[in-house]
Formats: C-alpha cells, structure tokens, sequence
C-alpha cells in the first residue's frame, strides 16, 4: 500500500464519507430521542409505555444485527445495506406521523432494526473494503463520527421540540440519511465478498426472535423486582437468552477462549461499562447534586470530546508499531477506563471537577479500546466470515449495555424500597459496573491475534 493512501483518498473518499455520514445520523437520531422521549410520551398520553421507546429499539436491534450478520456473507453488503436504509427511513416517517403511543413504539422497532442491520453492513464493508493498514483510521473516524452527535444532538433536538415539534426531531434525520445513501451505495455495490463457505446455520431468525423475547421478558421482570412476577418474568427470560446466545455468538464467548471470543466478549463489557456510566451519572449529577440537565450534559460530553481525540490519534500510534501493540492498547484502555470510573463510583464524595476528570480519563480508556478491538476483530476473522464477525461487534456494543442498564436500574428501584438513598443505590450500581470493566479486563489479556 502508498504511504500516501488514506482513507480519504479517491479510492475510498465516496464510501468513507458515507459511512461516516450513516453513523452520524443513526447516533443523532438515537441521542435526540432520549432527549425528546419524555415530550413525546406527555403528548401521545403514553407515560406508563415511557420505557418501551428505548426497548422495543433494542430489542429490534438485536435481530438486526444477528440476522443481517448472518446473511451478508451469504449475499454481500450492497443489497442488504439497502433494504436497512429503507427499513430505517420507514421507521424514522412512521415515527414523525404518529398519533398513538403504540405505533410509536412499533415505529421505534423498525427504526431499531434498521439500525443494526446498517451498522452490521457498515463493518463488513469496512472489513472487506480497507487494507488492515486502514482499519484503524476508518474506524477512529467512524467512532467519532457517532460520538460526535453526543456533543450536541441532545441540545439540538431540545430546541427543535421547543421551537417546533418533536416529530422535526425525525424529519430531520431523512435529508442526512439521503446523502449518506447518495455517497455509500455506489460503493458498497462494487463490493466483493470473499468466498462463502457455507454453515450449517439453521433458525438464525428463529434464535434471534427467542433472543429479543427473552431479553424484552428479562428486561421487564427487572423493572418489577422485588415482586413475584418480576422474578418470575427474569428467570424465565434468562432462560429463554442461554440457548440463543451460545448459538449466536463465537463459541467460546462465555468462557473467554483465546481470540475472537475472548475479544467480543471482552468488547460488550467495558462498552456496556461506558454506557452504563453516561447514563448513571447523569442521573446522579442532576437528582443528588442538583446540577442542571444542560450543565450535567456539558460534563458526560467531555468523555466524547476525549473519546474523538483518541480515537485519531491510535490510527497513528497503530501506523507507527504496524499493529504490535494492539493488544496492549485494549488493556491500557480498559485499565484506564476502570481509573475513570472509579473515580466516580462513590457518589457521594462526587463533586463536578471529580466527574469531568473521571469522564474524561474513561472517554481516553473507550477512544483506545473500541476502536483498536474492531481493528482486531477484522484480523482475526476467517475468510468469509466478514459478516458474522460484524455482526458479533455490533450485538457486543448493542445487547450487552442494554442488559447491564437493567440490571443497573433494578439495583436502584431495590435500594430505594430497602430505605436507601437515591445517591447510595447508584453507588452500589456503579460497584456493579466496576465489576464488569474487571471482568472485561480480564477478557481482554486473551483477545492475542493469530
């Protein structure tokens, strides 16, 4: 390869320009709804179904990507790439033209389907597309480029439900998601999938419905605990997840074998981790210290802003070694992150200078573990496995939070009704998070390359 070849040069500038353009509307959208949720759920009278518009996306997602993950090798990218910009569009108008909570919430699983399967699209063409020189680049860009949104997509959307309606939260999504189609599908149609060897995969839809059921069940009994029904509803969705997921996922997940398994399941933790901290955080900034909502957004971003710099900055540390330290990168990463979210972990000591130091430690941990993973990830895969390892990456940065919120906000619906207080029951959750940075620590000294 030129040493004067990049990412943007005219071989790739179409496709990189795209995909970037893709990832950056899939995060705005994403962030803008957790900003305008509360608006619409007021005025579409469905505050009891609140949390069913984060839900029903990530259960959708999770077929998503799984399915999409699965076939891509079979048909490539291009054909698939379209049928998930036009699933996500349907979503995005259904979603801007609704009068009821109900086809909200369904407006919101296509929407989460969409997303999974254009993500699932956008590694596998990354993974056939770019030489090994060039993955880091263009994933240090896509990173940032679905970080990005995090700096101002929530203020953003504020002020259009404010100053318009909601429903512009959606429509505006449409003009960018069109560019990003007019700039990537010429490319992703000149793609060329390795040769397909076939597997005997049978009910990958199937699974991957019992999956979402199972997690949309888990999930539920979560937000019910400590009542019977709630524990009922848990265990009987934990069941329903072990079957699924040791088919879906690499052999080996569970047990951190060497390679590719111990790589993504080292990947959904100390993502589920980073998730997992935004989203406390917040809560325990603006509900036990009185920060407001715009100030408490102001300091989650500075774990973006560090998360953008690094992101860049590893392609040329990875361009510098020729990979060598990849690894070492991951681990210095999650060691980094498990710094910063120590950091904040005893709420009560938290003061603003406290959590935007641990936030922006944690933004340098997931700049360098995330992107360099993904590098890692596409070196290990086998030739015709370009999708299915995609499709592993993306359930990783997708299921896993989810779960982890969970059981996050479970910990601190049964504190309070033990009589804690709100700051000591985010506490406890956050030791519950340190638990799975560790954990994703120890996962991630057997991700070596082969």
């Amino acid at each position: 390869m030129s040493h004067s070849e990049s990412i943007f040069g005219s071989r790739y500038l179409a496709l990189t320009i795209g995909i970037i353009l893709a990832a950056m509307t899939i995060g705005f959208e994403g962030l803008a709804v957790t900003t305008v949720a509360p608006v619409i759920a007021g005025d579409l009278q469905g505050l009891h179904l609140f949390g069913w518009i984060f839900s029903a996306y990530l259960l959708a997602q999770i077929i998503g990507t799984l399915v999409i993950g699965r076939e891509i090798d079979r048909r490539g990218p291009a054909l698939l790439f379209t049928a998930a910009i036009i699933i996500f569009t349907i979503g995005l108008v259904v979603a801007a033209i609704a009068n009821d909570m109900y086809v909200l919430i369904g407006s919101r699983a296509v929407q989460g389907f969409g997303a999974g399967a254009m993500f699932t699209c956008i590694y596998t063409a990354i993974s056939i597309s770019y030489p090994d020189e060039l993955r880091p680049k263009i994933l240090g860009a896509l990173g940032t480029a679905y970080v990005l949104p995090s700096m101002l997509g929530p203020y953003v959307a504020g002020v259009i439900a404010q100053q318009l309606s909601w429903r512009f939260v959606f429509w505006g999504v449409l003009p960018f998601l069109f560019l990003a189609v007019l700039l990537s599908l010429p490319a992703f149609r000149k793609l060329k999938m390795p040769s397909f060897q076939e597997r005997n995969e049978t009910g990958v839809i199937g699974l991957s419905v019992l999956l979402a059921i199972g997690t949309g069940l888990f999930l539920s009994g979560l937000g019910m605990l400590p009542k019977i029904v709630g524990m009922v509803l848990l265990f009987v969705g934990l069941a329903l997840m072990v079957h699924p997921l040791r088919k879906l996922l690499p052999k080996g997940t569970f047990t951190f074998r060497a390679g590719l398994p111990s790589l993504i399941a080292s990947r959904g933790l100390f993502f589920a981790a980073y998730v997992f901290t935004q989203n406390f955080l917040v809560l325990a900034l603006t509900d036990t210290k009185g920060v407001t909502a715009d100030r408490a957004g102001l300091i989650v971003a500075s774990a973006a802003l560090s998360w953008c710099i690094i992101a860049i900055l590893q392609a040329r540390w990875d361009a510098a070694d020729k990979g060598r330290g990849r690894q070492k990168r991951i681990i210095t990463g999650i060691l980094l992150m498990i710094t910063g979210i120590a950091i904040m972990a005893w709420i009560p000591a938290v003061n603003i200078v406290m959590a935007v130091l641990g936030e922006v430690i944690t933004g340098i941990g997931i700049g360098l573990a995330h992107t360099t993973s993904g590098t890692v990830a596409f070196a290990l895969a086998k030739e015709g496995e370009s999708g299915q390892v995609s499709g592993s990456l993306q359930f990783a940065d997708s299921f896993t939070p989810g779960v982890a919120i969970g059981i996050g906000g479970a910990i601190i619906a049964m504190s309070q009704t033990g009589g804690m207080s709100l700051e000591m029951g985010i506490t406890i959750a956050m030791v519950f998070n340190l638990s799975l940075i560790v954990l994703s620590l120890f996962a991630s000294t057997r991700t070596k390359q082969a």
